[in-house]
């Protein structure tokens, strides 16, 4: 009894602090999901005057108006490479305005380039906008920009400001790639484990794969911060430990969320711990699975919020995007688990069991990834030209054509993998039976990570409207 005691005492101190991480991420979550919905980037809808304009002198000021709230103190406006003061309009964290003050036109022409940064996600857009400016107007009316003069203004060559450090670019999404992967392997492993093979929690080689996705999530949220710091503020790789940059990017929306999902990392990790010291007990806890659940929610939504949610239909948008994710975590993890944990075993009666059960959940969880997939693709891109003539277009079809071909071998595989099984049953443990099994299983991981891998250079491209 005495020995039971501290055992007691310490099981209460980790549920305590699991329920405080996980109290404080979600209130985190919480205001985050109250927040409005959000496209890739700020794209610019508007400005006054009008893109292509005929002017007959140069404004005092040009207002932009952008798809979502902007971080005014990183979008820029430049005319002939210099730099203009820019404002915020108060109510209206969508808009900036550029003073124009002292600024000339050159050859009968105002070119201005302007970048704009997302406040809740740091994406950037860039662009630029052409004002024909002559002694006086053509007619007497008012200086309103028709499609001929948009046309040729457009034909003149655009210009933009020096954006990001490329190589902090480069590094951001290959972490942000990672950071996918290693949230779907640990979701979804842990699922697997709840859901199918309570005993893998025993085993060896699947602790040491759930460790490491833990570790790697949390590594991977904690590198993302000073690197989506570096990148908003323009620095090079070298630079991007700037406690300045560091501080603006916490104190935005973008801060929130990755704070919040370094909490749920770290709460993540006691669910683990419960996991690994009690095995199939906590895996089959209702206490654990409610535990497991709120952390992977967690997890999952903070990891699609700096993603492609839909401005139009923000619910649809959010719910879309998170079944989407949620589908790919339990297929993706539990396709690893499968390969690295189970199949190694050889161990004919339990593959049986463990690969139909997994069959079913993988077809569940397919068949959400192709539907809120669906219902993102339309939303983002919208027309079939967006889906043909932009590179985001092509990058989603590359990423459909994955999908495809994984379908095809799984369903070539099907009746071989479940023939193969029977028959390993029939003789009683004939390892050798099962040992093509790892190549099915190997192709089909290797293809879902190469979706892993689409989908995160999609999250930082824009989207062809």
């Amino acid at each position: 009894m005495t020995g039971a005691r501290p055992h007691l005492g310490a099981t209460t101190a980790r549920r305590s602090f699991l329920t405080v991480l996980v109290c404080a991420a979600f209130c985190l979550l919480a205001g985050l999901l109250a927040a409005p919905g959000a496209q890739a980037h700020a794209e610019l809808v508007s400005s006054d005057p009008p893109d292509g304009t005929h002017l007959t002198a140069v404004p005092q000021q040009v207002t932009l108006t952008f798809s979502e709230e902007v971080t005014v103190a990183q979008c820029a406006v430049q005319a002939d490479g210099k730099p203009l003061p820019v404002h915020g309009e108060a109510g209206h964290p969508e808009i900036i305005v550029a003073s124009l003050t002292g600024i000339q036109a050159h050859d009968g022409q105002l070119v201005l380039a302007w970048r704009s940064v997302s406040s809740d996600d740091g994406h950037m857009a860039d662009g630029s906008l052409h004002f024909p400016v002559t002694a006086a107007p053509a007619d007497s009316s008012a200086a309103v920009a028709t499609p001929e003069t948009a046309a040729t203004a457009g034909a003149d060559t655009a210009i933009a400001i020096p954006g990001p450090d490329p190589a902090v670019k480069d590094v951001l999404v290959a972490v942000r790639i990672v950071g996918f992967a290693a949230t779907a392997l640990f979701i979804g492993g842990l699922a697997f484990i709840a859901v199918i093979w309570p005993h893998g929690g025993a085993e060896r080689r699947t602790r040491r794969l759930l460790t490491g996705s833990w570790l790697l999530g949390l590594l991977t949220v904690l590198a993302e911060i000073p690197l989506q710091a570096g990148y908003n503020a323009l620095r090079p790789l070298s630079g991007i430990f700037d406690m300045a940059a560091v501080k603006d990017l916490l104190g935005g929306r973008l801060g929130t969320e990755l704070t919040a999902r370094a909490l749920l990392w770290i709460a993540g990790s006691v669910v683990l711990a419960s996991l690994l010291q009690r095995t199939h007990e906590a895996a089959r806890s209702p206490g654990w699975r409610i535990g497991l659940a709120a952390v992977g929610f967690g997890l999952l939504r903070t990891t699609s919020l700096p993603g492609h949610d839909d401005t139009a239909h923000p619910l649809a948008g959010a719910i879309a995007d998170t079944v989407h994710l949620t589908g790919v975590a339990l297929w993706f993890g539990g396709l690893t688990v499968l390969l690295i944990g189970v199949l190694p075993r050889r161990r004919p009666e339990e593959l049986a069991v463990v690969v139909s059960r997994y069959s079913n959940l993988a077809l569940v969880s397919v068949t959400a990834i192709i539907a809120a997939g669906l219902v993102l693709a339309w939303h983002l891109v919208g027309s079939l030209h967006g889906l043909l003539g932009t590179s985001y277009g092509h990058l989603l079809l590359l990423k459909a054509g994955i999908v495809a071909a994984v379908l095809m071998l799984a369903q070539h595989s099907k009746a071989w993998v479940r023939h193969r099984l029977d028959v390993a049953v029939l003789l009683d443990g004939d390892r050798a039976t099962v040992r093509p099994f790892v190549y099915s299983v190997a192709a089909e991981t290797g293809l879902a990570l190469a979706i892993l891998v689409v989908a995160g250079v999609l999250v930082t491209s824009s989207p062809g409207r």
